[in-house]
């Protein structure tokens, strides 16, 4: 019971037992950050960060009429919940993997980006350029300069470190990015909302921050019988 559906309770058997007590509650509302307070928090939330390791669970629902009626492999995906594991370092590094409820792995050591999936024993290689290092997974492993140049940054309460982040960019594949982090001022949530209509939220667990990453982590070579496919 939260507190004013507890205060308006206690008034209430108030009117039966005892004289009534009017009690008036005063929230303060949050203060928003201004563009550059917003941004320069941000920027000392990730450059604290030299390496991250992280579980995930990454869920997409859809939010709007045109979500809903998506067909194919986007509505198959929706409302799944996928989990995996993380692994970033700085700068440009960096390894994403899905391993339930199918297999992917998205992988760069800083210059091509491989995108593998086992199943259909196919891999995508893609050159690093501007827009592909805007998406939000690689935020966390780029270069917080140029994030700036490419987001514009907000802190709706500049007392909590959650940030909304809109790409300067109106063409990339998503409207705005929420960023959260925790105690340990490593990211505790990521919540992309993209130009279809979908809200994907991504929850990180059992975070370890700047330990030591095996070098051979973001190295990628494709199993023999792969087809590669550039892009």
């Amino acid at each position: 019971m939260n507190m004013l559906r507890k205060t308006l309770c206690v008034m209430a058997l108030g009117t039966v037992i005892l004289a009534p007590v009017m009690t008036t509650a005063v929230y303060a509302a949050p203060v928003a950050a201004s563009e550059q307070q917003a941004t320069a928090s941000l920027v000392r939330q990730l450059s604290g960060i030299r390496s991250l390791t992280a579980n995930f669970e990454q869920t997409t629902k859809a939010t709007t009429n045109k979500a809903k009626q998506q067909k194919g492999l986007t509505a198959q995906h929706m409302n799944q919940t996928f989990r995996g594991e993380m692994k970033v370092e700085r700068p440009g590094k960096f390894f994403w993997q899905t391993t339930t409820p199918a297999k992917q792995t998205i992988v760069t050591s800083g210059k091509t980006v491989w995108i593998y999936d086992p199943d259909l024993e196919q891999a995508v290689r893609q050159t690093l350029d501007e827009q592909v290092s805007n998406t939000p997974a690689l935020l966390l492993s780029g270069n917080t300069s140029q994030i700036m140049k490419s987001y514009r940054v907000t802190q709706p309460n500049k007392a909590k470190t959650y940030y909304t982040l809109y790409p300067k960019n109106r063409e990339g594949a998503f409207q705005s990015l929420t960023i959260s982090f925790g105690a340990n001022k490593a990211p505790s949530l990521m919540i992309l909302q993209d130009s279809l209509g979908q809200t994907t939220y991504v929850k990180f667990n059992n975070v370890q921050v700047n330990s030591k990453i095996a070098a051979s982590t973001f190295n990628f070579t494709p199993p023999k019988g792969t087809d590669i496919i550039d892009q």
